[in-house]
């Protein structure tokens, strides 16, 4: 069981699935989010870009009906990328939305959205800054290759900047559920300034990545296998393989292998926060759409093995422990995690499956009912001597799963036992 926080912060626990927004000058030239720093451009050449920033299709809106429709319960937007360009207007720098072409405050009518829907929002913040003219860029990862003529690198100076800017994002924008702060490449620590973002919003979560320790960890894109998480965890992914913000031509997952780590990281007991990157014009486009709708369609179905449930995979003879940013070789039996509700145990086959049956050793405890959730079908079980473990007693057997029928959801199976499975 994870540690809770005992106070409104508590609330990390029940908003698992959330959506992430990069957006920003980068969906213009869509390549990457970090063009600057991993394609052919200059910084000057990509600040040009403000004079063509004009999202005439944004609608907050739209973004938030998607993300109901996905099953995801809060939206974290990047209000400043690594490329300095503020979202929103802020007085402290000239380089944001509001003196583009477009003008408008993106991130005030994107809170106004959120906040007449009881939807909540998070701001994603970063660390390094490639324009502002204190942050030392000394070409670690992340940073740009050195300082420009006329920066004047002092990192103090520039997280009194970022100070400001942290008062007006957390009092001007309404009630803010998380503040994501991103790569500490400068290692710049200095536990006053969570202070004082906690102390603009009291009830708001932290995450890990910024000058001080957080509230939970943020493991990206691919974490390892394990039982479950030690500490609380939101992980992040995009939909899209190569970027966070919009790219043309992008390589988009699967649907299905969303949907596995989806499935992996809740049934570890870990929250879910997934990528889209909007257009130029502030649209997501159409294939994005349809994946999140396909894995709304899908978590609606399984929703209860994944919510309200504690992770269980020890019943199954996997009792690792996982750190959020642990690296470790394991070997699952049959690869299922599990998860528990009082005297119901829920089977995640989070990796295809290499057969229609799957044995939950060392269980051998005959349900009264074994369920698909994605169909509803009713399943047979059976607690039997198998030749694989002739040497062993007897296992719970879970037959006839349809892996050349369903193949394009995780499988999961819900098992209702009249004993305590833990007696």
């Amino acid at each position: 069981m994870l540690p809770r926080f005992h106070d409104a912060r508590d609330r990390f626990f029940e908003l698992r699935f959330g959506m992430f927004v990069h957006w920003g000058l980068y969906a213009i030239p869509a390549w990457h989010e970090q063009l600057p720093w991993r394609g052919n451009i200059t910084r000057r050449q990509y600040e040009q870009f403000i004079h063509e920033f004009n999202p005439q299709d944004f609608d907050p809106n739209a973004w938030i009906d998607l993300a109901e429709e996905a099953g995801m319960q809060y939206l974290c937007f990047t209000t400043k990328h690594h490329d300095g360009f503020c979202m929103w207007d802020t007085a402290h720098s000239e380089y944001k939305v509001t003196n583009s072409p477009y003008g408008k405050d993106v991130l005030a009518m994107l809170a106004e959205a959120c906040q007449k829907r009881n939807f909540p929002l998070s701001l994603y913040y970063s660390c390094p800054d490639w324009h502002h003219p204190n942050y030392p860029n000394q070409g670690r990862h992340h940073e740009m290759f050195g300082p420009r003529p006329g920066d004047e690198p002092d990192i103090e100076q520039y997280y009194e900047y970022v100070k400001k800017q942290v008062q007006e994002l957390l009092t001007q924008y309404g009630p803010i559920y998380q503040f994501f702060w991103d790569v500490n490449v400068a290692e710049y620590h200095n536990p006053a300034i969570n202070e004082l973002v906690r102390s603009l919003q009291p009830d708001i979560l932290i995450n890990n990545r910024g000058p001080d320790k957080g509230d939970y960890s943020t493991p990206e894109r691919h974490v390892p296998d394990g039982g479950y998480f030690r500490t609380p965890t939101e992980a992040c992914q995009s939909v899209g393989r190569e970027s966070w913000g919009y790219r043309k031509d992008e390589d988009y997952y699967a649907s299905k292998f969303l949907m596995q780590s989806m499935d992996k990281i809740m049934a570890m007991g870990g929250n879910y926060l997934l990528n889209v990157g909007p257009t130029e014009k502030g649209k997501i486009v159409q294939e994005n759409m349809d994946t999140l709708r396909r894995i709304g369609r899908w978590y609606k179905k399984v929703k209860e093995a994944l919510v309200d449930v504690t992770p269980a995979s020890y019943l199954g003879g996997k009792d690792e422990i996982i750190d959020a940013n642990e690296v470790a070789n394991r070997v699952f039996r049959d690869e299922v995690l599990l998860t528990r509700r009082g005297n119901t145990i829920y089977a995640h086959a989070y990796r295809d499956l290499q057969s229609s049956t799957i044995i939950l050793k060392p269980l051998n405890m005959l349900p009264k009912r074994a369920i698909l959730l994605n169909d509803g079908r009713e399943l047979e079980t059976a607690v039997e001597q198998l030749p694989w473990y002739w040497r062993e007693r007897p296992y719970l057997r879970i037959r006839n799963l349809p892996v050349n029928e369903i193949t394009d959801e995780v499988l999961v199976v819900k098992l209702e036992f009249d004993d305590d499975v833990a007696e």
